[in-house]
């Protein structure tokens, strides 16, 4: 097991109350799905406009930003289908209502296609289930498509709780996120943990308000050993959490 020390902390030894989770990144690898999904867009606006993708790359790459820097963080920064209408935009051609939603839902059912839960992901949620131990969902992003991702992977009934960005009126690390859900789960912080990937969003997110920190590592992410994002417990594998709570 990866952790601070390569001891267990007296944190996590006692079983929680309750098991927060994010979604994206943590339930399942988020850059395979994406990049599919990113290519399947790229490769049908060249065959509908003939516009090459790096053309189509480098418009919806300034248009994203753009967005986000004017919306802040909020769940709205995120939407696929705002990025979708300002890259058209940026490419001179309007704003091309069909083609826009036609290209969000390009890019979200070759996602959903192509993404895939980590293993014992669905094994680590039904064993805490059968353990009495309530589970939440916290997400970036809208309702809409985090809900479709859910059932999706068939987690939807899993889940006694889901608390979005756009419902909560701020992205994590914003606290608004974590006071909804621990109102949804009603325990008290030291009761709960918080399992992400982010060291900013989900675990300094999550020690602002005094939850316990576990870090899922995978290729690609970022691990911060001081100050408030200091994950309590970092693990690589779900069935190492099986232990734990076993």
């Amino acid at each position: 097991m990866k952790n601070q020390g390569n001891n267990i902390p007296q944190s996590i030894l006692y079983k929680p109350k309750a098991v927060i989770f994010d979604t994206d990144n943590t339930l399942y690898p988020y850059d395979p799905a994406h990049r599919e999904a990113s290519l399947a867009v790229e490769r049908k606006i060249e065959e509908m406009l003939g516009i090459s993708q790096e053309d189509y790359r480098a418009a919806f790459n300034s248009a994203k930003a753009e967005i986000k820097k004017r919306l802040g963080e909020v769940a709205s920064s995120h939407s696929r289908l705002l990025y979708m209408q300002a890259t058209i935009e940026k490419l001179n051609l309007g704003t091309r209502i069909l083609l826009t939603l036609d290209l969000e839902q390009t890019y979200w059912r070759t996602f959903l296609n192509s993404a895939r839960l980590f293993p014992n992901t669905l094994s680590f949620i039904l064993h805490l289930k059968s353990k009495g131990i309530i589970t939440a969902n916290i997400t970036d992003l809208t309702a809409q498509i985090q809900f479709r991702k859910l059932v999706y992977f068939g987690l939807d009934e899993l889940f006694d709780y889901v608390v979005t960005s756009e419902e909560a009126g701020a992205d994590k690390p914003n606290k608004k996120p974590f006071e909804l859900a621990l109102k949804k789960l009603k325990v008290a912080p030291e009761e709960a943990w918080m399992i992400g990937d982010n060291p900013i969003t989900d675990m300094a997110g999550a020690g602002k308000m005094g939850i316990i920190k576990i870090q899922k590592k995978h290729a690609g992410v970022k691990i911060i050993n001081s100050g408030i994002a200091k994950p309590d417990f970092i693990f690589s594998k779900y069935n190492e959490l099986i232990s734990i709570i076993s």
